[in-house]
């Protein structure tokens, strides 16, 4: 029992820290502006960002503590004890039950989880004039989301399972190393293979655009002819860039929000700065630091993962890799959490240095004004506090980067 009031200790003090930091960042929504930010919104654009905040953070108060609720109370009243019941009653093989186990509590989740998804899609966002998303889309996008966790996650997971069932507690390494097959796949083929059963993307057609981006890209010994549009305003209103792949598979993803929003020096100086992740070798880390993370999470799984008392901590009698899959999960948190304080502090001095190789390669100016558009576009919180940055943002806040930016 002592394991099963660890875990309902973790989920409490996660709930708790979280509502901390969200009811900090709120009493900031009224600060002043900063001088260097005054011109990103006039008084009534302003106006709107403070409720657009103040909306989104009572419905993030209410929705999680159903979830807190929900996931207690799943807990208490032994729920993974009565989902490992019904998949054992349909086969005894160890992969098929795993299948049903995790099929059966991922589909009860998002099903639980829509209504929230739909009022923050065609009420909240719908209210403050971002939701393009038609009804139609949702659910296909809904469908296809299922199908692909279905594929992707199930076929994975299988294979995870039937290398602990083949190899006992060295399984780590051959799922270490699928993960890590999958991963690089994914980094290098995600654009061609995944955006297009959600999006429509298009080669950014021949002009004035294009010819100013390859001649940035040229001036900086920079190889790249694959710059794509993406149907972004299929969804929302608010915009987006970003890098994905590398060597012969790198390309630029422009949302055509982002086109529509900007001038196009301001486009070119977004692409220096995703330009600048590339140089510095920002993905080639990330992509390290992935890999090596998920091998040591895996090798510590694989230490706890055949104690029984995992299983028995989620009130489940008959010991098995997926309840113990899910106990370990929980337990882990905190791990996770301090990784991803790490990471996030990471990808903040990232985004300092790719600013930083736009301004020096391109110009300091119209990057500046780009990102005041899309804050502006987006109500971004001009004002956040600095404990909520520290945990949650992987961008310095505006005023930080606009500051870098002008410094000399």
């Amino acid at each position: 029992m002592t394991l099963f009031y660890i875990i309902i200790a973790i989920i409490i003090l996660d709930f708790m820290v979280d509502k901390i930091l969200d009811a900090l960042n709120a009493k900031h929504y009224n600060d002043p502006i900063p001088e260097e930010l005054k011109d990103v919104y006039d008084e009534a654009e302003y106006a709107k960002s403070q409720a657009y905040k103040a909306t989104n953070y009572k419905f993030g108060v209410w929705s999680s503590t159903f979830s807190i609720v929900l996931t207690l109370g799943f807990l208490m009243f032994d729920g993974f004890e009565f989902v490992d019941n019904i998949a054992r009653s349909y086969s005894d093989n160890s992969i098929i039950v795993a299948l049903l186990f995790f099929g059966i509590i991922m589909l009860g989740s998002d099903i639980i989880s829509t209504p929230f998804s739909y009022y923050k899609t065609f009420v909240i966002e719908e209210r403050f004039g971002f939701n393009k998303t038609t009804k139609k889309t949702f659910v296909l996008d809904k469908l296809k989301g299922l199908l692909m966790m279905a594929i992707v996650g199930g076929g994975i997971l299988a294979l995870i399972i039937w290398f602990y069932n083949a190899t006992g507690n060295y399984f780590w390494l051959y799922a270490w190393g699928l993960v890590t097959v999958f991963t690089i796949f994914m980094n290098l083929f995600y654009a061609k293979l995944i955006v297009p059963i959600f999006n429509k993307q298009t080669s950014l057609e021949e002009g004035s655009l294009r010819d100013k981006i390859s001649d940035y890209a040229q001036s900086v010994g920079f190889n790249l002819e694959k710059i794509f549009i993406i149907d972004g305003s299929k969804r929302s209103t608010k915009a987006n860039a970003y890098f994905s792949g590398f060597g012969s598979e790198k390309r630029v993803t422009l949302y055509d929000t982002l086109v529509n929003d900007l001038e196009e020096e301001e486009i070119v100086a977004v692409l220096a700065h995703e330009v600048g992740h590339y140089k510095k070798k920002h993905i080639i880390f990330n992509l390290i630091a992935s890999i090596l993370l998920t091998g040591l999470t895996l090798y510590i799984l694989s230490i706890f993962i055949s104690n029984p008392l995992l299983s028995n901590a989620l009130g489940v009698d008959i010991p098995s890799f997926h309840v113990g899959l899910i106990a370990f999960g929980l337990l882990y948190s905190p791990i996770s959490e301090i990784t991803g304080f790490i990471m996030n502090h990471f990808s903040r001095k990232f985004e300092y240095q790719a600013d930083d190789y736009a301004k020096g390669t391109y110009a300091a100016q119209p990057l500046i004004t780009s990102l005041k558009k899309l804050s502006k576009n987006s109500l971004s919180n001009l004002t956040p506090h600095p404990a909520y940055v520290w945990v949650h943002y992987s961008h310095p806040t505006l005023l930080q980067r606009v500051k870098n930016l002008n410094d000399k």
